[in-house]
């Protein structure tokens, strides 16, 4: 194949503890998600290789949890080998010899390209499934804030790749499950490639990138109203027909290449 150049309430009454084992399956989702956020951001470089977590106090503050369910979550991370523990000194980002980071190889081809768009497919349909099923407010602000961005640019007759990849990104977060957007962080590069071209075919006289916009519109409106089914479906429509407006419809064979 030819080489591609290219985010004064009223007192709420006391909500009961839990007890028994249900009080155990409370604090093992929160040491749970205390640990896939602390993760994701050591995975996105918000903390760096050999830098200090911030302390106990500050950490519990910050995600609202108590300092056995934090200490639980850190305790885990250590035996995972993303932090390390410093007598006196606290806790900081474990250093690995010859660490590398998650990545692929270099899109060099059209076939590449279209694998990449037969993972994302499979990948983000799923991470739309449960990101409707989990989701967040603060997780909703950032894909409307991506939308508005992408409705701002079709109203200019542009495609932001940027927002349009800031978009995917949210939603991958949005599942509190780190494998999605780290996954979806290692392959940005391959994304661009396939963001840029698809964007220059949406040029024409057709009303590409306001179908464009409308397929987003509908992955956040199942997103926001918690519709599994349909924001899966929505996703994978929208890429299979990014795809599709790319190739034109004509795939290749990939079964020898």
């Amino acid at each position: 194949m030819k080489p591609i150049d290219p985010s004064e309430l009223p007192e709420l009454p006391e909500v009961p503890r839990p007890r028994g084992a249900a009080a155990r399956g409370a604090a093992g989702s929160l040491v749970d998600k205390v640990y896939g956020e602390l993760a994701q951001r050591i995975a996105n470089g918000d903390y760096a290789p050999d830098q200090k977590l911030p302390g106990e106090h500050e950490l519990a503050d910050m995600f609202d949890v108590s300092r056995p369910v934090l200490r639980e979550a850190l305790g885990r991370l250590r035996e995972d080998g993303l932090i390390t523990s410093r007598q006196g000194a606290g806790s900081f980002v474990q250093m690995r010899a010859q660490q590398q980071p998650l990545g692929f190889a270099r899109v060099e081809t059209i076939a590449d390209i279209q694998r990449c768009f037969e993972f994302r497919i499979t990948m983000e349909s799923d991470a739309a499934h449960f990101a409707a099923r989990r989701r967040s407010d603060d997780n909703l602000g950032k894909m409307e804030a991506a939308l508005g961005l992408l409705r701002e640019a079709t109203k200019k007759r542009k495609h932001r790749e940027d927002a349009d990849y800031a978009f995917h990104l949210a939603v991958s977060e949005a599942t509190n499950n780190h494998y999605f957007a780290t996954s979806l962080n290692a392959l940005k590069d391959h994304v661009a490639v396939g963001m840029k071209l698809h964007g220059l075919s949406l040029m024409g006289p057709r009303p590409g990138l306001e179908q464009v916009f409308e397929e987003h519109s509908s992955i956040f409106e199942a997103i926001r109203d918690r519709d599994a089914e349909a924001a899966r479906t929505a996703m994978r429509l929208h890429l299979e027909s990014s795809r599709d407006r790319l190739f034109e419809g004509r795939l290749l064979d990939l079964s020898f290449r």
